[in-house]
């Protein structure tokens, strides 16, 4: 039987100089989805999944994230005496109970396998999942849930996957298919972003992983690779000699927020799906002269 996951890793000490000037001052991982921030559908999507220990590896200037998973009590007593309750209800909800988050700092930019080896003494020795706030999932279930289930089965090391159009695979890791279905399948090899013809096929790690701890290990030893930079995926292909790795492509949608094109995307696909605001956004676009069948369409696929 698989040991149980309980703890997930969030690396969010990057910098997000795809965003300035707006990360001047405020973390990326803050930024919002509506009213939402980044790292809030992580956690929430975690906390889906049955994760209740949330481990935080944070950087300069990110103090605010932790300050988010905090209690506000001059906000909570303001919504309280002007009988607020409803919007009282959804902010205490968000909050992971006390004593339920750790942070920790990596304190110099090496790359996320760098990040991750820094949660290794939270962690301890126990598998966990990691998840990378920049990418927002949009669909029934949340991917790592969809996750959870292919672990309870196989047990090992599990990684979300997608499809992507063949000559788009060399900005991203891609992995070799093996037996399986769609809900869980061996990985056979996994590459950092090959060129187009030598990839092992076109199905992308997208951000979200089950990792067994022996990788911390793996990682404390791993030269640097691409970019100068402490690889998590140069850790995971040593870990595959001794541990198999699985796959799973969930359902779903995926925006990469830590571009601005998936970011605005994200934004209007999560306001047209809101019952408080998806029909007045509706008819804001439409008088900007966006075509309705054409708003629509972009409802539908984003559902």
């Amino acid at each position: 039987m698989a040991k149980a996951v309980k703890t997930a890793v969030f690396p969010v000490a990057g910098l997000g100089t795809r965003f300035l000037p707006a990360t001047k001052a405020m973390p990326k991982e803050m930024l919002t989805v509506v009213d939402r921030p980044l790292i809030q559908y992580a956690v929430d999507e975690a906390r889906e999944a049955g994760i209740t220990h949330f481990v935080f590896v944070t950087g300069r200037n990110k103090g605010v994230i932790e300050d988010h998973f905090d209690r506000q009590f001059e906000i909570e007593a303001m919504l309280e005496a002007r009988g607020k309750t409803a919007a009282l209800a959804e902010l205490r909800k968000d909050l992971p109970s006390a004593g339920r988050t750790s942070f920790t700092r990596q304190q110099e930019p090496l790359g996320l396998g760098h990040a991750v080896w820094c949660a290794r003494e939270i962690v301890g020795n126990e598998p966990f999942a990691l998840l990378l706030p920049d990418m927002l999932f949009k669909g029934r279930r949340g991917v790592l849930k969809q996750m959870m289930e292919a672990y309870e089965e196989s047990g090992g090391n599990v990684i979300a996957v997608e499809e992507v159009p063949r000559q788009e695979v060399s900005s991203y890791g891609v992995i070799g298919r093996g037996a399986g279905e769609d809900s869980g399948f061996r990985i056979t090899n996994m590459v950092e972003k090959p060129a187009p013809r030598d990839a092992p096929s076109n199905l992308i790690i997208s951000g979200r992983y089950i990792l067994q701890p022996e990788v911390f290990s793996l990682l404390a030893d791993q030269p640097r690779g691409a970019g100068g930079e402490i690889q998590l995926t140069d850790a995971m292909r040593s870990l595959m000699g001794t541990q198999p790795f699985f796959g799973v492509k969930y359902e779903g949608q995926s925006f990469d927020c830590g571009s601005k094109i998936g970011f605005l995307t994200a934004n209007v696909a999560y306001a047209l799906d809101r019952e408080d605001i998806g029909e007045g956004f509706l008819d804001a676009l439409a008088k900007m002269g966006l075509h309705t069948a054409l708003i629509d369409g972009f409802k539908v696929a984003a559902e």
